[in-house]
């Protein structure tokens, strides 16, 4: 299957999943489950929220014990939620201030969530393959994102 139709799968199992229900926790909570279990060589998956203007806080994931808190602007989740760009990054170790939470990931792609125009949240998907993410996972899990988004 090319990656296209994967992501459009995966947008269409994300759609199934929160329909009907309004706890972001348990929508966040399968969306990394979902994640976890369809991307190949991933070894984290999951969400931080927005807890403070200043600070992202751990969510539902799926993986290894994560960083409880990032400091918006730090890191590369931090870099996402401060800059409202998903953060493509080949090399965490090459990445300037990047926070090492799990020393097994390589590569890591982060997609900033948006609610009433603001930054609500976090997806965090890591690898411990170097460039393991491209452009193609990149619009793919935009696209989910922005179906989760809907249901905010």
């Amino acid at each position: 299957m090319q990656k296209h139709d994967f992501y459009q799968s995966l947008v269409k199992q994300t759609e199934s999943l929160i329909a009907g229900e309004s706890n972001v926790i348990a929508n966040m909570a399968n969306i990394s489950a979902l994640l976890f279990t369809s991307l190949e060589d991933v070894n984290w998956a999951g969400f931080y929220f927005m807890d403070s203007p200043s600070e992202l806080v751990l969510g539902p994931f799926q993986g290894n014990p994560a960083c409880i808190r990032i400091p918006v602007g730090k890191g590369v989740c931090g870099t996402a939620a401060a800059t409202l760009q998903t953060q493509l990054i080949e090399d965490v170790h090459a990445f300037d201030g990047h926070i090492a939470c799990d020393a097994a990931s390589n590569s890591e792609i982060v997609v900033p969530i948006m609610k009433h125009g603001k930054i609500f949240a976090v997806l965090d998907i890591d690898s411990p393959s170097i460039s393991r993410f491209d452009t193609d996972d990149k619009a793919g899990l935009e696209a989910l994102i922005k179906c989760f988004e809907a249901s905010l």
